[in-house]
C-alpha cells in the first residue's frame, strides 16, 4: 500500500527540508508518528537509526506499532528516505517514508511524501483511510509550520 501526498509551500527547499530530513522532527507535525527515540549511530558510520512509534486512532481504538527505522537516503534539500530495518534477524513487513522536494515554476517548494507499507496489520480500507488522513493532517501541519 502506498499513500502519496504533495504540498506546495512558499519557501525555499532548504526551509522545508529541515523539517523532513530528520525523523526526530516528525512528531511536531506528523500525527502518525507518535514518538521517536534516536538509537546509537553505528560506529562503522552506517545509517542513523531511530525507534519510532506509529499510532493511529480508529474510532475508540488506537493501533500502534514500534519500528526501528534508518535513514537510507539523504540528498540535501532534495530527498530523505527512512526505512524499517529491524536488528533482530527476523523478517518484517516493510515501512518506508520518503520525502521528495522540487521547485515549481513559481519558485515554490513542492514536497511529495510517500508512505509505503508492505504488511497486513494496517491493511484494509478502514485503516488505509485512517493512515491517509494522518498523512493529510501531517501535510497541513507542516505547511502551517513553514508558512
Amino acid at each position: 500500500m502506498d499513500i502519496v501526498r504533495s504540498l506546495t509551500a512558499p519557501v525555499t527547499p532548504n526551509e522545508l527540508f529541515v523539517h523532513v530530513d530528520d525523523i526526530e522532527d516528525y512528531p511536531a507535525w506528523m500525527p502518525l508518528i507518535h514518538e521517536v527515540e534516536r538509537l546509537d549511530t553505528p560506529s562503522d558510520g552506517g545509517d542513523p537509526a531511530w525507534m519510532v512509534e506509529l499510532r493511529a486512532q480508529v474510532g475508540p481504538f488506537a493501533r500502534s506499532k514500534r519500528l526501528r527505522m534508518e535513514r537510507t537516503e539523504l540528498q540535501q534539500d532534495r530527498v530523505a528516505v527512512f526505512e524499517r530495518r529491524e536488528a533482530d534477524g527476523r523478517e518484517h513487513s516493510s515501512w518506508v517514508l520518503r520525502a521528495d522536494l522540487d521547485v515549481d515554476d513559481n519558485g515554490n517548494t513542492v514536497l511529495t511524501m510517500t508512505m509505503s507499507y508492505g504488511g497486513s496489520l494496517w491493511a484494509g480500507p478502514i485503516l488505509e483511510r485512517v493512515l491517509d488522513d494522518q498523512v493529510r493532517r501531517g501535510s497541513d501541519r507542516l505547511l502551517a509550520l513553514v508558512s
